[in-house]
């Protein structure tokens, strides 16, 4: 597996990837909560592409992930004590997290974990935060025992009943 920040060619096939995963999520147990044409969508990719900050997984030549890292935090983050005082510039915020379902259990999601780790130790990145849905209970799994440690459950403000709580992780660098 290789991963590589994200071109405008990827475009097409991050949106199938999103298109694949919440069909995948229909009819099976959909953990994140997400919603076909609401999130994630093309645009997603197309501004994850053009900042810079969408990076892709893939495996012989086809996208079996992708993951986007930036500094902007959801204003709910501003709720909790985190572990460490830091301004947003040395600090990396985990966003759509996605796997393939034809590459489910086959570390991909792992693996983007750990290329967010090693690029915030490249980078001189003080800790990594992310938030994720209380019902998710896989992603919580991967969090934890990843070593990110749980700071608090805030509310987002998502106009979706099923989204109003998600649980904040921060792994210290």
């Amino acid at each position: 597996m290789v991963i590589n920040k994200g071109k405008i060619a990827d475009i097409d096939s991050l949106e199938a990837l999103y298109n694949d995963l919440n069909d995948h999520f229909a009819i099976t147990t959909n953990y994140p909560g997400w919603i076909k044409h609401i999130y994630p969508i093309r645009e997603t990719a197309i501004e994850g592409i053009n900042e810079g900050t969408l990076f892709v997984a893939t495996e012989d030549e086809i996208i079996a992930g992708s993951i986007i890292l930036n500094h902007t935090p959801e204003e709910a983050y501003n709720q909790v004590n985190w572990l460490i005082d830091a301004d947003y510039k040395d600090v990396l915020v985990i966003h759509t997290l996605v796997v393939h379902p034809s590459f489910f259990r086959k570390n991909i999601a792992h693996s983007l974990m750990e290329f967010a780790k090693q690029y915030a130790m490249e980078h001189s990145i003080k800790s990594v935060r992310l938030d994720v849905s209380i019902n998710n209970k896989p992603a919580i799994a991967l969090y934890e025992k990843m070593g990110y440690q749980y700071i608090g459950t805030v509310d987002l403000g998502l106009p979706y009943e099923h989204l109003k709580w998600f649980r904040l992780y921060e792994l210290v660098i």
